[in-house]
């Protein structure tokens, strides 16, 4: 019998995998599912879309009774999480960011990127109590879209952007849960947060390879049976500690051991992230964008004539343009952090502008300001969808015109 010209299953399926543990591939499949997102929440059939966010399931024991769009933000989500984590605790040890002069850049710039935005925001609001409470809003990145972005419009580009932005980002993210916790959330429970802790600090044993990590490497009990548990319990802790639990990712990301100890031929953390990256851009990522993007501009109204959706506005596309922008030209001048030689500043105002796409956590931040109050909700939602759209698209033509530019020089 001949044999078939199809590549057979086992390769089909590596071959997928490869494709998807480059961001280009994950980058088109998420921005795809976010527009299919829009689509169907503002079609006549919105109401099956927001039927299936809504469906609720889990154990209501541990505080997990969620909704599909919770656990795909929460839970998902955090797989990706874990991989940014990762990825950057080899910069800091092995990569770009064991420069302090270079790590200290975009963790500044981070700061100014969340400051500048609030401060724009309020002062658009000022004479608006009722929508003031809003600041947190603009102040948020979502690295997921904007690393997506990135990975599209900047093929080219250099690598120390990338690690620019996954460090900026991560600032900001952490940044804008502390605000979550102190401002937006009415109860932290701490024992859970004391418990993850715990959880975190035997995670960061194992990492070490010794002792109990020394063991358990030369057992027969293979490594995920005991770490994917702990995993488990960590997020879950987070979680009912009332933080947002993709946290928990960052932290054990940032936990993995990046050496290889005598016999192996890579570190935890490339294995791990080897293996997961293309069920994070494959599956993740496009289910987190599938279910969060759906944002309805029905009863939206005039946006940008509330307050709120103009202060969202002005503070995603002007204030994280100026505050990244101008805070990390100010600090190469009067601090010792400097720019990667491969970078030039319209690379970083291309950066700047992609940090603009704020979504996810906005839209949380959104959801706990104007809880109760319906219209400006609608707004504001509609205020994050535009401005990141036109802070994506600012930062694609920039980003994608500096790529071509470099490449001709190649």
């Amino acid at each position: 019998m001949p044999t078939s010209s199809a590549t057979s299953p086992s390769t089909a399926i590596g071959r997928i995998a490869d494709a998807l543990r480059g961001d280009t591939v994950g980058g088109l499949l998420l921005l795809a599912a976010a527009a299919a997102a829009l689509v169907w929440a503002n079609s006549p059939a919105a109401s099956s879309y927001e039927t299936l966010r809504d469906l609720s399931f889990g154990p209501e024991a541990l505080h997990l009774h969620l909704s599909l769009g919770s656990w795909a933000a929460d839970g998902l989500l955090a797989v990706f999480f874990f991989i940014v984590g990762s990825e950057l605790k080899q910069e800091f040890v092995h990569g770009e960011l064991r420069d302090p002069r270079r790590a200290m850049l975009p963790i500044v710039a981070a700061v100014c990127g969340m400051v500048v935005p609030a401060a724009i925001y309020a002062a658009v609001n000022l004479g608006s109590p009722e929508t003031l409470g809003g600041w947190g809003i603009p102040m948020a990145t979502d690295i997921a879209f904007a690393l997506a972005v990135l990975a599209i419009a900047g093929r080219g580009l250099p690598p120390a952007l990338r690690t620019f932005l996954l460090t900026l980002a991560i600032v900001d993210d952490l940044g804008a849960v502390l605000v979550i916790a102190v401002f937006y959330t009415d109860h932290i429970a701490l024992a859970p947060l004391v418990g993850a802790l715990a959880g975190l600090a035997v995670f960061g044993h194992l990492q070490r390879g010794r002792g109990l990590g020394a063991a358990l490497n030369a057992s027969r009990i293979p490594n995920w049976a005991v770490y994917l548990p702990l995993a488990a319990v960590i997020w879950t802790l987070v979680h009912a500690g009332g933080v947002h639990a993709t946290i928990a990712g960052v932290a054990m990301g940032l936990l993995m051991r990046t050496s290889t100890a005598p016999g192996e031929t890579a570190s935890p953390s490339h294995r791990v992230e080897h293996l997961l990256r293309p069920f994070s851009a494959g599956v993740a990522l496009p289910v987190f964008a599938f279910l969060s993007a759906g944002v309805a501009f029905e009863g939206a109204g005039p946006v940008l004539g509330d307050p709120a959706a103009l202060g969202i506005a002005a503070g995603l596309v002007v204030g994280k343009l100026a505050g990244i922008l101008g805070g990390s030209w100010i600090a190469t001048r009067v601090t010792a952090a400097e720019l990667n030689p491969t970078l030039r500043w319209i690379d970083i105002a291309g950066l700047a502008l992609l940090a603009g796409i704020g979504f996810t956590v906005s839209l949380l931040i959104a959801d706990l300001s104007f809880a109760q109050a319906p219209q400006t909700l609608a707004h504001a939602k509609a205020g994050v969808l535009l401005a990141s759209l036109t802070a994506g698209t600012l930062a694609a033509i920039i980003l994608n015109a500096r790529a071509r530019r470099l490449r001709r020089a190649a």
